[in-house]
């Protein structure tokens, strides 16, 4: 088979190529055979006739065109394998020449990844940090464990710092007086001077009792994680229907026996010592990765389609609908809040998406130039420790698809190729 690249752009290329007798040969005889299966000749069982006579009573025009597409997939996959050419479209094909079953020439137009230049990642250094877990870390932890086995009683008295209350609430603009989406909530359980509210709201509840309602004004921050909101002047009409004092336990060796199989206090926080001294360095090993692949990417040249960018960004907001959905808010709500158009929203993503599909063609680059392999084996013990996982029916089913299979494999192999640019830049 002769093949021929030529590149009409940084991500645009055209394979033109021709198909040698033997391939010819192999393909007429394979499509005879798959038509054999109905054909009836007298004297011979269906499916075992000779070739020769099932192409004599076979529709010519069918044989044909089963033929040239038998014929132009594999030209075409074998033409991209050989050329190294990443496509990211479907191609363009043209059948330039073809004489029943002698000769077939085609050209391929197609979109794909355009030349990449890989920085020298072998010589990139990045330092490490060991993960270190302070004696106030310790005690958040306790805190959270004291607030999860307190008792609550309710009281009749004003509410004070340190009272949970149970609140209704309803947040309007305060300029415009239109309701605010997201600022209002029901029957919802409030720890006072716990600071999980908007700054300046807790502290106007407190001294208010059981059954009263208090309107006041309070601005969001300039760096309110929702664009919309930043800033922005609400007036909240607050409804308290219970006021429940909490009484929180005494950290003793018996709430350490409470907590866990601890006897006494010192074992309690030892361990979790070591449980966040895990957690933090597993955070840290993260994070380390994805600066370490960052600077890789970011010494990187790579040219590429803006199909992949645009098909990358459509993934993120499949996700972040999705997200969305699970917390009862619809997209247009969401635009609204960000105070964005869809275009603009869409637009505003391409960086991201820009550097998550480059890391991913810097992933795979390294792992085809360091030789990463992942075995069956491998392959098939994270199979069996993921099934074991996630028991539900539905999942398992999920599970045993062949694409599940290759999205493992995929990360199997992104997991391995990190540990060995970790390697490199810690040397």
């Amino acid at each position: 088979m002769q093949i021929a690249k030529k590149k009409l752009s940084d991500t645009q290329v055209e394979l033109s190529i021709v198909a040698d007798d033997e391939f010819l040969e192999k393909t007429k005889n394979h499509v005879l055979k798959d038509m054999a299966k109905n054909v009836s000749l007298a004297g011979f069982r269906k499916g075992h006739a000779p070739l020769h006579l099932i192409e004599k009573n076979v529709d010519q025009n069918l044989l044909q065109s089963q033929f040239i597409d038998h014929a132009v997939n594999d030209m075409y996959v074998a033409a991209v394998d050989q050329e190294r050419v990443r496509p990211v479209a479907q191609p363009e094909v043209n059948v330039t020449k073809f004489v029943p079953f002698s000769t077939l020439e085609i050209t391929a137009k197609v979109e794909a990844v355009g030349e990449i230049k890989l920085a020298d990642y072998k010589k990139i250094k990045l330092s490490k940090t060991a993960a270190t877990v302070t004696n106030e870390d310790v005690e958040g932890v306790i805190s959270n464990l004291k607030t999860r086995e307190a008792t609550k009683n309710e009281v009749k008295r004003a509410a004070q710092d340190g009272d949970q209350v149970t609140i209704d609430f309803r947040g309007i603009d305060t300029h415009s007086g239109e309701p605010v989406n997201g600022a209002d909530g029901k029957d919802y359980p409030l720890l006072l001077g716990s600071n999980t509210f908007i700054p300046g709201f807790e502290p106007e509840l407190v001294g208010l009792k059981t059954g009263e309602e208090k309107t006041f004004d309070v601005a969001f921050p300039k760096d309110y994680g929702v664009a919309a909101l930043q800033g922005k002047k609400v007036t909240f009409t607050v409804n308290v229907s219970k006021v429940e004092e909490v009484i929180e336990p005494k950290v003793d060796d018996k709430f350490a026996g409470k907590i866990g199989p601890f006897k006494t206090v010192s074992e309690l926080k030892a361990d979790i010592k070591k449980q966040l001294l895990v957690e933090k360095q597993n955070q840290a090993d993260r994070e380390y990765e994805n600066s370490l692949l960052l600077k890789i990417t970011e010494k990187t040249s790579a040219k590429l389609p803006a199909t992949l960018i645009d098909e990358e960004i459509d993934r993120m907001e499949a996700e972040e609908k999705r997200n969305l959905m699970y917390r009862g808010q619809t997209w247009a709500e969401h635009l609204a809040e960000e105070g964005v158009s869809e275009e603009e929203h869409h637009e505003r993503q391409r960086e991201l998406a820009t550097n998550r599909v480059k890391s991913g063609l810097v992933l795979a680059e390294v792992a085809e130039r360091e030789q990463v392999i992942v075995t069956p084996e491998e392959l098939d013990l994270r199979m069996q420790i993921l099934k074991g996982q996630y028991t539900d029916p539905q999942m398992q089913a999920e599970l045993n698809k062949p694409e599940a299979r290759r999205d493992i494999l995929n990360r199997l192999v992104s997991e391995k190729t990190l540990a060995k640019l970790v390697e490199y830049a810690a040397a």
